[in-house]
């Protein structure tokens, strides 16, 4: 059933039911990769066969279903590339539900004048984990994650970012959000094309100065402070990286 709590606070029940189904996709619990039908699916929704349709179309304009007529709704196969559609805060968190993180160099506290001055913090120290992120045990991304001092000492404790070659299915704004005073509330990114590491020639096994995407996101809470600063690499033949992009309808 649709969540009314979700629905209440003005999300379009079509978008909710495309969310769970995404959701779903994600968890592969769709026996051999067929959606239910459309009136399957409004029964066990408790939605219109209406917005199950819009639904479905928002699954197939991110790429992540197709439809074959008299046949069905099924999952698109994008040969073994790992895609996403990314809208907010909470899809960036749901990357634990289908991927890994193996810890490559634990957080640690260190220098970092750069990074310091990102999160404009008032001295130079920060405290910093790099991992890589896998699905279905592909590597396809290389992340280092500044933190501020006092956002960093919340993880100390924790062997998903502490311990050398740990693998687990979490993110780090997802560790932090649990543990934050002020919950993030944004994410501000940018996205550029830049030659390989070292770091993620070694960890990623590309080739030295191999084009890469790279992504740049820097976190906040509510009260507006810098909580973390995200610096991915992601190669490019195991990754697509697509946003949906709405109009106002307003005047």
């Amino acid at each position: 059933m649709v969540d009314a709590a979700r629905s209440s606070k003005g999300e379009v029940a079509y978008r909710v039911l495309a969310e769970e189904l995404r959701e779903g996709i994600l968890r592969k619990t769709f026996p051999e990769g067929r959606l239910p039908t459309e009136a399957e699916l409004a029964q066990a929704h408790g939605v219109s066969r209406q917005t199950v349709r819009r639904a479905m179309q928002e699954l197939v304009s991110s790429g992540m279903v197709y439809r074959v007529p008299g046949r069905g709704t099924f999952v698109a196969d994008e040969a073994g590339q790992y895609i996403r559609q990314f809208g907010s805060v909470e899809d960036l968190m749901g990357l634990s539900l289908d991927t890994e993180l193996d810890v490559v160099r634990p957080l640690r506290r260190q220098v970092d004048v750069a990074a310091a001055g990102r999160l404009r913090l008032a001295s130079d120290v920060v405290w910093t984990v790099v991992f890589r992120r896998l699905h279905e045990d592909v590597a396809f991304c290389l992340t280092t994650v500044h933190l501020p001092p006092d956002v960093g000492r919340l993880l100390v404790e924790l062997p998903e970012v502490t311990e050398p070659g740990m693998r687990s299915r979490v993110t780090v704004i997802g560790l932090l959000d649990t543990r934050l005073e002020s919950s993030i509330a944004d994410a501000e990114q940018s996205i550029t094309v830049s030659p390989a590491s070292p770091l993620a020639v070694e960890h990623l096994g590309c080739s030295p100065q191999q084009p890469l995407l790279r992504i740049e996101r820097t976190y906040s809470d509510a009260q507006g402070k810098h909580v973390e600063l995200a610096l991915s690499e992601f190669l490019p033949e195991h990754y697509s990286y697509r946003v949906r992009l709405r109009r106002s309808l307003s005047r």
